[in-house]
């Protein structure tokens, strides 16, 4: 069956190069570093299916600092699926694999959520409220946990007793419009795993959430926030609730994914798929016809030779949706909004968008709300409070006038260089040097921040960024109130109020390239978090992935 998809010339050729690899591995190779079975001395990774990403493959846990960085949920969605699920116009789409909510009337907007019976995880482990009740509380606890848990922060609390598979989570008063995006892709990890490795029963991990344990907890963070680091990849902790789970990680740090025999849903349709990282050799992957689907971020991917006539692949550009975004410290340089506000001046929205669009090859807008993706249909009504922050303030950047602003971003990505550059080029005209330090420092986990202490109290860390490049998405990182038109009264304050604090600042669109051979079926162009990955586990391929 596996033959059927190499249908002469460049195919054909890929086989012999593939099998001839395999053998040599076999021959030459100890094994793959990850933890797999047999597979791994029987098969290279490029003889499956591939799904090349334009990230770097560090962890599964998308809550993480390191993992929100990342973009790490195009990997671990399907891993860790969401409560709600993007559909193919990017609505969000109940998981009803996963559970079912119902929402109360009140004051305090609540959502009850019912877990699936069936859900459980690769380790046959049910799926309980105490996995969510962690997910939450690492958000409460952002310090201790080095978490990035937006949504978190408008819950007043989450009802939940242990073992159980039905919760209760309370909003703040006003809070809770963005609902959906709470308990998003990859954020929810396995509770009993995350705390047997401690020496903790699941019980005593519940109580230890509950009463904020604080002692207990300290002991649990460095688990739920290094254990799922990726280079150090632990079968044992690692174990997953969504159709896929990792079955190794290859020594180029490539992700290879095998069906969950215990996934409560559907099986997947591909029996492995290859998940390939940021700086993987493209032009090898295609040689070797190990990549058959892309989401490429940074530039045109001319490694596929539209031209051959034995190519298979199909490319295409979207203005995606999410917004490169300026994500500040509130430490250091950056203690007090005066200053971000300095900063905010100097940055010439606009000039970083044609950068980017010239790099990419992609036209991308420059971006100014905070709270809606640029292409949502209540953008333009928010316009009177976006618009005047598009022209540079180069009187109001020189209050910053003789600082250094340090930038990172997860490199080399030759795109957000040029973005870089040209921040330092427009605040530069107020006196302001900005240095790109990304191949020092690159994720939120390295920025200056201020943060509530283990036994309260505030606490500083000093990081060696002021700043991080990332794209985010604008739904799940503020909690605002929903994009519907009777709440633009809220939008519009809470973006006056994001302009006057300044905890990030928009640059432009993210562009997007997608990559996706014909032979695949049910592939569905995605731009959010998640990206084309979203329902893998419904591709079809004549192959199954072998």
């Amino acid at each position: 069956m596996a033959g059927q998809r190499f249908r002469g010339g460049r195919r054909a050729r890929a086989a012999t190069v593939a099998a001839l690899t395999s053998v040599m591995l076999v021959a030459c190779s100890p094994g793959s570093g990850g933890g797999g079975g047999d597979r791994a001395a029987e098969l290279a990774s490029t003889d499956h299916f591939g799904y090349l990403v334009d990230t770097a493959l560090l962890t599964t846990n998308a809550g993480s600092e390191v993992g929100a960085s990342s973009n790490t949920e195009a990997l671990s969605g399907r891993l860790y699926p969401a409560v709600f699920v993007p559909g193919p116009a990017g609505q969000m789409i109940p998981n009803t694999d996963l559970m079912s909510t119902q929402v109360l009337p009140g004051a305090n907007r609540q959502v009850i959520y019912t877990i699936a019976d069936g859900a459980k995880y690769s380790d046959g482990v049910p799926v309980t409220c105490t996995d969510f009740l962690l997910s939450y509380k690492a958000g409460v606890h952002e310090g201790l946990f080095g978490s990035h848990l937006p949504q978190t922060r408008s819950v007043l609390r989450l009802e939940c007793e242990p073992g159980q598979k039905r919760f209760t989570v309370v909003f703040d008063e006003d809070g809770g419009g963005r609902w959906r995006q709470l308990f998003g892709p990859g954020s929810t990890l396995p509770a009993h795993a995350i705390a047997a490795r401690v020496g903790l029963s699941t019980e005593e991990l519940h109580a230890a959430l509950q009463a904020d344990d604080l002692e207990t907890l300290a002991e649990v963070a460095p688990v739920w926030r290094g254990g799922f680091d990726l280079a150090t990849f632990d079968p044992e902790l690692q174990v997953t609730s969504g159709p896929f789970v990792i079955d190794r990680v290859g020594e180029d740090g490539e992700v290879v994914l095998v069906p969950n025999e215990h996934y409560y849903g559907d099986a997947p349709h591909l029996e492995t798929i290859v998940v390939w990282p940021r700086g993987t050799d493209a032009h090898h992957l295609v040689d070797t016809d190990a990549v058959r689907v892309a989401d490429i971020r940074s530039t045109n991917p001319t490694w596929v030779n539209r031209d051959e006539p034995t190519n298979t692949l199909d490319v295409e550009s979207r203005v995606g949706s999410l917004t490169d975004t300026l994500v500040l410290a509130d430490a250091g340089l950056f203690a007090t909004p005066e200053a971000r506000r300095a900063f905010a001046g100097c940055v010439d929205q606009q000039a970083v968008a044609a950068v980017s669009s010239r790099i990419s090859g992609v036209e991308v807008p420059p971006v100014v709300l905070h709270t809606l993706p640029h292409n949502d249909p209540m953008a333009p009504q928010l316009a009177e409070v976006g618009d005047p922050q598009l022209p540079a303030d180069i009187g109001r950047a020189r209050a910053l006038a003789g600082a250094t602003v340090r930038i990172g971003y997860l490199g080399p990505d030759e795109r957000k260089a040029a973005m870089v550059e040209a921040l330092a080029q427009s605040c530069g005209e107020a006196g302001i040097t900005v240095v790109d330090v990304s191949a020092e420092s690159s994720t939120l986990a390295d920025l200056s921040r201020t943060t509530t202490g283990r036994w309260g109290g505030t606490v500083v860390r000093e990081g060696g960024l002021d700043a991080v490049l990332m794209a985010v998405d604008p739904l799940a990182e503020y909690g605002a109130a929903s994009a519907r038109a009777v709440d633009v009264g809220y939008l519009r304050e809470a973006e006056n109020r994001l302009w006057e604090e300044v905890p990030a600042i928009p640059l432009s669109a993210q562009p997007r390239w997608f990559v996706i051979d014909r032979t695949v079926g049910n592939v569905v162009v995605y731009t959010g978090l998640a990206g084309i990955g979203w329902n893998m586990d419904r591709w079809l391929s004549e192959d199954n992935g072998a």
